[in-house]
Order: structure tokens, then C-alpha cells, then sequence
């Protein structure tokens, strides 16, 4: 498991070795056609930063040699804000006192209309973490009802055990996103007091039981601004490095989410939670283009959490994945539109917005992931 490979690092010692790179080593790193993690370590540090252009050049080619001028879309659908964790930064925590909603199947079928609509054929299905209410059963059921109208379906929910995912793949699962918030095990805790979210190895190991399970793709990450974004980068950089030695068959993807501002009700009194932010726009197209030297088939997503002139700007850096139209509540797209968000978007641009400024680039929007008849797996 991937808790015995992760212990035998500090990090600490991780952040000092990062901090200490200097301009040699990142111009090593950039000399090399392929790097190692030490190198992703000085591609990620301070000292690269006057060496961005270059980095972005080197990502922009790799992209493009791999991905060709394609940019997968993606739209979250949201079928439940009910939760049993407590988390310091997240609006469906336990302790905010808010409406909870889960959708019937009505409903799912409605918002499913709303977003075919849309032209999508890929989907991700989100929850909250609660077992009793959105639990193996009631996401068995989903993927049962949604099946019929997509060619691709992702999940972010709770971890799951082993059996549970081989369950929801025989039902025609074939990604799940699940981020490790931080990296960081004695912080971890402070942000997440409550709950099954709590167990920290529980967390680490469920990319393990994914690839037990023979998932197709596994998303990971890390949330920027829990913790120092650098050193959490590291360590995401290390599960995918252990993830493809081991799953080899299972594809990967990695995302950067940023805080973004939380609706809390603490005590009856409404208000909007802001964080700061630990990560500029230059760093996050700094960590974009490590991780591209580092892995030239690593799928690399951004969310409507972004800006508009960030997301748009960024479309030829590296990534090969984007959200639009996203709703992160409830019933968003036709059902209860007003309901509490799990965070603010920022992008608000519609999803064919989004694709026409993508073909103006001179890049295709792909409405959905594969296409089941290429998984030499199940020939």
C-alpha cells in the first residue's frame, strides 16, 4: 500500500530539499527529456520561478506531442450537499446549518435533460459524505439511471472500500476523483475533526483499493492553500509515481483546486467565508508545467474555481481537461438552482462559451472521455 512508500518520507525534510534547490538544478531539470521527482522538486520551488517562459514552452510542446489540440470537457453533477464530516473549509460541513438536499430520481432524470442539454456526454457525480443517506446503494441506483445517457461517468464521493467500487464498476463506473485534501497527517486532522473523513490512512490508501478494484482512470490532488502548496505537490507527484509502477493499466489525472469562498451558517447568522489564497496565477502555471516534465501522459484538469482570463490563457500551457456551466449544488442545472453552492464558481461562462473560446484557440472541445469499445480490458 501506498502508506509504506509515504512514510518513509518527512515532510519536513521534503520542504527543506525544496527551498534549497537552486538555479543549477532547475536548469538541469530542464535539460533533461524526461525528469525524476528530484527534478520535479526543483521545477516546483522558488528557485524556478525566473524560469517559467521556458517551462511553459517545454509544457506547451509535450501537451501537444501527446494530447494533440484537444481539451476534454467535463460538468459536475451534484446530487447531494448532505454530510457526517466536520471540514474547516468546505460548505456542506456537518456543523453549517444549511438545507440539505439529495435528489430523487425525478430529479436526477431532470437535471440529466438540463445537461445533455448542454452537450455533454461526460459526466462527474458529487456527494457529500454520508453513508447512510448517499451511500453504495443510492449511488448503484444513480449510476444505474444515468448510465443510458453518457458514454463516460466519474465519481467524487466518500472512499469506498474495495468491493464497493467493484460493485459501481460493474454498473459502469469508470473514473473516480479523490483528493487527498493535504498531504500534511498531523494537519489533516485539524481540518477534518469529525467524521469517517477523519482517518487519514483510510484517505491515503483509496487509490490502492481503486486500483485493486481495476479502475480506468483515478483523479488525485491536493487542496491549494490547506497547507504549503509546494510540499503537497511533492507528495501528489510521489502517489502517481507509486500509483503507475503499480497500477500500470489505470489512467491518471490531477487537478489544482484553489480555495475559493464558502456560504457558513455557524449560529444562525449567514455569511460568506473567505480564504486566502497561498498560490498565485504564476505558481499554478509554475506546478502546471513541473508536473507536465514530470509525466508527458498525465491528464491534467482545471475547474470553473479559476477565472475566466486564467482558464482562457491557460488552455496551450498544459492542461487537457476543463469544467464549464459547473453548478455546485444540489439540483443546480433545472431542479433547485438557489440552493447553497459547495463553493463559488468563478467562471460563470455557459459551457458552449467556454468551447467556442477553446475553437478560437485553435482546439477542439471532446464532449466526453473514451469510448468503452477502445478498453482492451474488457475485450
Amino acid at each position: 500500500m501506498f502508506t509504506d512508500y509515504f512514510n518513509r518520507f518527512s515532510w519536513q525534510e521534503v520542504q527543506a530539499d525544496i527551498l534549497a534547490k537552486t538555479d543549477a538544478d532547475v536548469r538541469r531539470a530542464l535539460q533533461k527529456d524526461r525528469c525524476d521527482l528530484e527534478d520535479f522538486k526543483a521545477l516546483i520551488s522558488p528557485a524556478a520561478a525566473p524560469h517559467l517562459e521556458t517551462m511553459a514552452r517545454i509544457s506547451q510542446a509535450r501537451t501537444l506531442k501527446r494530447f494533440g489540440r484537444t481539451i476534454q470537457m467535463y460538468v459536475p453533477l451534484y446530487l447531494s450537499n448532505e454530510c457526517q464530516n466536520i471540514c474547516t473549509y468546505c460548505a456542506f460541513s456537518l456543523d453549517n446549518q444549511i438545507k440539505r438536499k439529495t435528489l430523487t430520481d425525478a430529479e436526477i432524470l431532470q437535471e440529466v435533460q438540463a445537461i445533455k442539454a448542454m452537450g455533454y456526454d461526460h459526466i462527474l457525480l458529487v456527494t457529500g459524505e454520508a453513508n447512510q443517506t448517499v451511500g453504495v446503494p443510492y449511488l448503484q441506483h444513480a449510476i444505474q439511471l444515468i448510465k443510458p445517457h453518457f458514454a463516460h461517468i466519474s465519481l467524487e464521493v466518500q472512499p469506498l472500500d474495495q468491493t464497493d467500487y467493484e460493485t459501481l464498476i460493474a454498473e459502469g463506473l469508470h473514473t473516480v476523483l479523490v483528493y487527498q485534501e493535504t498531504y500534511h497527517a498531523a494537519q489533516y486532522k485539524r481540518h477534518h475533526p469529525k467524521g469517517k473523513k477523519s482517518n487519514f490512512q483510510y484517505r491515503l490508501e483509496t487509490p490502492d483499493r481503486l486500483g485493486k478494484a481495476g479502475i480506468h482512470k483515478i483523479g488525485v490532488g491536493a487542496l491549494i492553500g490547506l497547507e504549503d502548496w509546494r510540499t503537497d505537490s511533492f507528495f501528489t507527484a510521489l502517489h502517481i509515481h507509486y500509483l503507475e509502477k503499480i497500477y500500470w493499466q489505470t489512467k491518471y489525472s490531477v487537478s489544482f483546486p484553489r480555495l475559493r469562498p464558502i456560504e457558513v451558517d455557524k449560529a444562525g447568522q449567514s455569511q460568506v467565508q473567505e480564504f486566502h489564497s497561498y498560490m498565485s496565477d504564476r505558481e499554478l502555471v509554475q506546478l502546471i508545467s513541473a508536473y507536465r516534465l514530470l509525466n508527458d501522459t498525465l491528464e491534467i484538469s482545471i475547474s470553473t474555481r479559476e477565472q475566466e482570463s486564467f482558464r482562457d490563457n491557460i488552455i496551450k500551457l498544459g492542461i487537457t481537461s476543463i469544467s464549464a456551466g459547473s453548478k455546485t449544488n444540489p439540483g443546480g442545472y433545472s431542479v433547485a438552482p438557489e440552493s447553497l453552492e459547495q463553493f463559488e464558481v468563478s467562471d460563470e461562462r455557459s459551457a458552449d462559451e467556454v468551447a467556442s473560446m477553446i475553437r478560437k484557440q485553435g482546439y477542439e472541445p471532446v464532449w466526453k472521455d473514451w469510448d468503452a469499445a477502445y478498453d482492451f480490458r474488457h475485450q
